[in-house]
């Protein structure tokens, strides 16, 4: 595929994401570390927020390689509230815990993706025209 299809792709997932966050905010209130400073709605709001812009810079080509390195970057930071969603889930039915353990993996491909959004788009003609 494609990057700039990826990017695409990407955008939505992230839209998709950013605009949960305003509409079930309780869910994603629920996983945010209690070590950040704040209340957990100002995170979950900021997150949303981020998202979206996120997903705008995905679309736009003279945008979609800073905010796909951004994306990446973002993925990671969310790390921490996988891990406290995988640990309070720890005592939940054993769908509950394997979503809340398969999010942890997930981040390395959803990182990957991001990356691969952000690579040139290189297309070529037919085999043999180089022009």
């Amino acid at each position: 595929m494609s990057p700039a299809r990826s990017a695409l792709l990407l955008a939505g997932l992230m839209a998709s994401a950013g605009l949960a966050h305003f509409a079930a905010p309780r869910q994603f209130d629920a996983i945010v570390p209690g070590s950040l400073p704040g209340g957990p709605r100002a995170w979950t709001t900021a997150s949303g927020v981020v998202e979206l812009a996120l997903a705008a810079g995905l679309t736009l080509p003279a945008t979609r390689r800073a905010s796909a390195h951004a994306t990446a970057l973002f993925f990671a930071g969310v790390f921490p509230a996988n891990v406290k969603m995988a640990y309070d889930w720890r005592h939940r039915s054993t769908t509950a815990r394997a979503v809340a353990y398969a999010r942890l993996p997930l981040q390395v491909p959803l990182i990957l993706w991001a990356r691969h959004a952000g690579m040139p788009d290189v297309r070529r003609g037919p085999v043999g025209d180089h022009g």
